[in-house]
């Protein structure tokens, strides 16, 4: 992992976007999973990003994990949502003191010397997002060793290269405990695949025939064929009698909180604005798209490019307002839950629907302007229109986070 002394983060996104945005079309299309973007990430070291510094990673704040996800999010959504999990599930365990040293170890660990990813499972087919309240279906047993895990999650972003799961479940006691159990997806192995389809990065070790290997009772149902954010690979995954150590129980607590670290109010900020920064890319990305459209675009009627024209100079002023607006609140919030502002951790989700709101307006607005050919499939504006609407489906979505803040403001 060659990275010079002293290059930020964001320098280094910098340097890999370009060639992740290339293959971002192509990716969009056949709903690819972008494994080489992975492996560009992992070898400029943003794969540990916020992985703490004692296990080998940087331990950066939000304000850094933002920054990087906003230049991913420009080059290719996807990616940037399934980097924006991986940043979320090292900072959760690397604060959440409940969880055992010993997994937390070997997550870290992992990420440093592979660039292995995790991320969260939690929806279900009948329970379906849990922020809408009840228990998991899903069940881990006590057993002599440890536990073991049966059930079925849905939208698993990142499923074909995840190494890491931490599976939202609950325990076959009469009183059950709730919560995060920690999955090795690799059996217990290490290391990468003998190859894939842009490179040499997996996330998981091989398997038969060069492809990925699971634990015993884990498979994964090719279930993801949405409108945006197709490369994201968030597939089902079925989870049958999966064996797990005793210290798999990550995050637990009687019902109906999901453990220590559901009731931290930094979860739900660094939620809120890695949420956002991936979003805010997008709409930097169809804002530039369409600056040089207006540059290049000389109907013969008019004999000068459609950016000389007042109409268009107001819209895209609109945008860059949109757009200026959402970064000034991204920033400052970022850099206030890093000092460790709990008021700024409270406030992220009503960023969140800020910046997300004006990320699909600055895109329609962009839609709107060019006609046509911002439909079309050759132009990459009609990609980013399909992703940036996919911002309104994450938890907590805007009926709730409205909800939340005039039930505070009417103390009710």
């Amino acid at each position: 992992m060659d990275t010079a002394p002293g290059v930020s983060p964001r320098e280094r996104a910098l340097a890999v976007a370009p060639g992740i945005s290339a293959r971002a079309a192509a990716h969009d299309r056949d709903a690819t999973f972008p494994f080489g973007d992975f492996a560009d990430l992992h070898a400029v070291q943003l794969l540990a990003l916020t992985v703490p510094r004692d296990h080998g990673g940087e331990g950066a704040g939000l304000a850094d994990a933002a920054s990087v996800l906003e230049v991913m999010g420009a080059a290719n959504a996807s990616t940037a949502l399934v980097l924006a999990m991986q940043y979320q599930q090292h900072a959760n365990l690397a604060r959440n003191p409940d969880t055992p040293r010993s997994a937390t170890r070997t997550v870290f660990e992992s990420a440093v010397r592979d660039g292995a990813l995790i991320n969260a499972l939690r929806v279900e087919p009948d329970l379906g997002t849990p922020a809408r309240g009840g228990l998991p279906a899903t069940i881990a047993r006590r057993t002599a060793d440890g536990w073991a895990l049966s059930g079925h999650k849905q939208y698993v972003t990142g499923a074909p290269a995840l190494r890491w799961y931490t599976v939202w479940a609950r325990s076959d006691h009469d009183e059950p405990i709730v919560g995060s159990f920690l999955v090795d997806a690799a059996g217990h192995e290490t290391g990468r695949s003998r190859g894939g389809p842009e490179g040499s990065f997996r996330g998981l070790p091989g398997g038969p025939e060069g492809g990925p290997r699971r634990s015993p009772g884990i498979s994964i149902v090719e279930t993801w064929d949405h409108l945006g954010m197709r490369a994201t690979g968030s597939h089902d995954v079925i989870f049958d009698n999966v064996a797990l150590p005793a210290d798999a129980a990550v995050a637990v607590g009687p019902p109906p909180g999901g453990g220590a670290n559901a009731a931290d109010p930094r979860v739900m900020g660094w939620n809120g604005i890695c949420i956002s920064a991936v979003y805010h890319g997008v709409a930097v990305a169809a804002r530039d798209w369409l600056v040089q459209y207006l540059h290049e675009r000389v109907p013969a009627n008019l004999g000068a490019p459609l950016a000389s024209l007042p109409r268009f100079q107001t819209a895209v002023g609109e945008i860059e307002t949109l757009l200026g607006a959402s970064s000034m609140l991204m920033r400052s919030t970022a850099a206030a839950i890093d000092s460790g502002d709990r008021a700024a951790c409270a406030a992220a989700n009503t960023v969140k629907h800020h910046v997300t709101n004006n990320a699909i307006r600055a895109v329609d607005i962009a839609l709107a302007l060019v006609g046509n050919p911002g439909l079309s499939r050759k132009h990459a504006l009609e990609r980013h229109y399909r992703d940036v609407l996919c911002s309104r489906i994450h938890t907590p979505q805007d009926d709730s986070i409205l909800l939340g803040a005039g039930r505070a403001v009417l103390k009710i």
